[in-house]
């Protein structure tokens, strides 16, 4: 999924791409690394605003979908960073995850 600026896409562009160098600077990602690892905060942002939306009124299923996604995403990230960085990841995952990202 791609943000585009109609659906408030310049906004997750701008969070992903904060949410990347904070990551960068923990993890020493390479340029590639960075790259993949923005596109993969693209779509967590996107995927997360789209689920809060379609189960607005399920605070149970919205639980569920963010799970999902949150799962799917660190499964994702893992492949790009590899064991060593995704160690640096885990130490500060817990003030990085979509939860708190509004």
């Amino acid at each position: 999924m791609q943000a585009s600026p109609a659906d408030g896409g310049s906004k997750v562009s701008t969070r992903a791409t904060e949410m990347t160098r904070r990551m960068a600077e923990r993890t020493r990602l390479s340029e590639g690394q960075y790259v993949k690892v923005r596109t993969l905060h693209i779509r967590l942002l996107t995927e997360t605003a789209e689920l809060r939306k379609q189960f607005a009124a399920d605070a149970e299923a919205t639980d569920k979908a963010l799970a999902d996604v949150q799962m799917r995403y660190e499964w994702d990230l893992a492949a790009i960073l590899g064991p060593k960085k995704m160690v640096a990841y885990e130490e500060m995952k817990t003030n990085f995850t979509a939860a708190n990202i509004h």
